[in-house]
């Protein structure tokens, strides 16, 4: 993966769970394995952000603050960021990312398969603001580095699909 370098761009690395929100001096990084990052990216006033969510949705009451860790509110979360900048969902475009197998289990046992349901929770969120990805790199086996860059939209994915990174579990 080779990421143009801009030396007047900050870099921001969400760990999972956060989510964060700028301008064309930005470039947002994270590693993926079963989570799943989306990207926003407004094209005319080169805003975007991007979350970096575990699961896709919280068990139980949601009292309380937002929490970024669950797909519906990292949404809401950078929702809030667009509107607070006068700009609305619809006018970015969206890329969805990640959603890797990272677990196995013996087959008669059933498989974990977190990294799916994230998926199509992110596609499902998406759908029901109106939005369609312009762009995916999901599923499969392994782990992702992304790196976004707010300045031109762009996306860069590594994907590292090595099978040693399979935990069998009994």
């Amino acid at each position: 993966m080779t990421v143009p370098i801009n030396p007047a761009a900050i870099d921001i690395f969400l760990q999972p769970g956060e989510v964060y929100f700028g301008d064309r001096g930005t470039r947002i990084r994270t590693v993926l394995g079963s989570c799943v990052s989306i990207t926003f990216w407004h094209p005319r006033l080169l805003l975007g952000g991007m979350c970096h969510y575990m699961l896709p949705e919280r068990n139980g009451d949601a009292a309380g603050q937002r929490d970024g860790r669950y797909a519906d509110e990292a949404l809401g979360l950078l929702f809030d960021e667009m509107r607070a900048e006068g700009t609305q969902p619809r006018d970015y475009q969206a890329k969805l990312f990640g959603g890797g197998r990272m677990f196995s289990f013996d087959a008669g046992k059933g498989v974990l398969d977190i990294g799916n349901r994230n998926i199509e929770m992110g596609r499902r969120l998406l759908r029901g603001h109106g939005l369609e990805p312009v762009s995916e790199h999901l599923a499969g086996v392994g782990h992702r580095s992304v790196v976004f860059d707010v300045a031109s939209g762009d996306v860069w994915v590594r994907h590292m699909p090595e099978q040693a990174n399979l935990l069998d579990v009994a």
